[in-house]
Parts: C-alpha cells; sequence; structure tokens
C-alpha cells in the first residue's frame, strides 16, 4: 500500500461538506474516503513543516524564498443557512 494522508474533520462539521485541496475541489471516493471523523487521501499531502533561522534571515534579507510544497486542505460546509470554510487543516501522514 503507497503512502496516505489523514485529515481530521474540526467537531462542528456536519456530515454534508465539500473538501479542497490547494483551492481544487475534491471528489468523495475518487480523491478521498471518510471514515469516522477522518479523511483519508490516498496519496501523501505535503507539509512544509518548521522554517529555521538562517532561512527567515535569507527571506527577510530578500536573498531567498521559501519554494518548499506546501497542500492546504479546506472543508466548506453549511451550518444555519451560512457557508462556512475550515481552512489549513493539517494532514498527518
Amino acid at each position: 500500500m503507497g503512502a496516505e494522508s489523514r485529515v481530521e474533520l474540526p467537531p462542528d462539521v456536519p456530515e454534508e461538506f465539500e473538501v479542497y485541496i490547494n483551492g481544487v475541489r475534491q471528489e468523495p471516493g475518487l480523491d478521498y474516503r471518510v471514515q469516522g471523523r477522518t479523511l483519508i487521501f490516498p496519496k501523501e499531502l505535503a507539509q512544509e513543516g518548521k522554517l529555521g533561522a538562517m532561512r527567515w534571515t535569507s527571506m527577510l534579507l530578500g536573498v531567498a524564498g521559501t519554494y518548499r510544497k506546501h497542500d492546504s486542505v479546506d472543508v466548506v460546509y453549511k451550518r444555519d443557512g451560512r457557508r462556512m470554510v475550515a481552512t489549513g487543516l493539517r494532514p498527518e501522514s
């Protein structure tokens, strides 16, 4: 079995919701599956991690930027008729 990533849904997300990775809508059953309150993606989602002091300094001085891969997971749902977004959910591999 290949690498997969898991994302825990926030407690206030109801059973009906939409999932987006980097702004692209994901299809249930094709791009992810739901197990309890966990989204399971069949691929590894990248997280940039923490930047060290040297990296921060070089960015501050304009010498370098940060170009590491970072996948953003967002969940869109309705609460009391209003559209809500849980953004920046952190995947675990």
